[in-house]
């Protein structure tokens, strides 16, 4: 056997283990992606719950909430604060998940029930009216999906079985 002969026979053997080898890498990495993906996504559901648990758990700042999507200038200046900050944080939240949503992390079914979320909410006057005042803490990319969602004119029905006219909350600084 000379040498030429045991050169080809070990890139031949290198090929037999480097194919293997490199499929098995694919595959790990092919895996992790989609763990680090549903890690993300467990991740914004963990913060979005957080959030919520904030409404539920006190009554004055669901008040606070209620009388703000349907008219952000009716607020007093401390339920103005109140509201502008739930609210900033809660679209601080849909913008991480558009983001996410760009990135292929978040499915396109996922992010549909985040956008009609958004379009409840924005469907309200109040909203809007806060939009208006802080549209500039955001970023200009999700800037033009709320606008997009604005523009629809959907008619407000996310708290329309709540009888939102007759309601009558606590209102803060006074």
């Amino acid at each position: 056997m000379n040498w030429e002969m045991l050169a080809a026979i070990g890139q031949l053997a290198a090929v037999f283990v480097g194919i293997p080898s490199l499929i098995y890498l694919a595959v790990q990495i092919r895996e992790q992606t989609k763990e680090r993906r549903q890690s993300a996504v467990n991740v914004l559901t963990a913060q979005w719950g957080d959030l919520t648990c904030s409404l539920y758990d006190s009554a004055e700042l669901s008040a606070i909430f209620l009388r703000g999507v349907q008219s952000f200038a009716d607020l007093d200046p401390v339920s103005k604060l109140r509201f502008s900050a739930f609210f900033n944080t809660f679209l601080n939240h849909f913008e991480a998940m558009y983001f996410s949503r760009c990135e292929g992390i978040l499915t396109a079914s996922s992010w549909g029930k985040m956008e009609r979320t958004l379009s409840d909410m924005f469907a309200y006057p109040g909203v809007q009216e806060w939009w208006e005042q802080r549209k500039h803490w955001h970023t200009e990319e999700f800037g033009r999906v709320v606008g997009e969602i604005i523009a629809r004119r959907d008619k407000p029905k996310a708290f329309s079985a709540f009888n939102l006219s007759e309601m009558v909350g606590p209102k803060t600084g006074t």
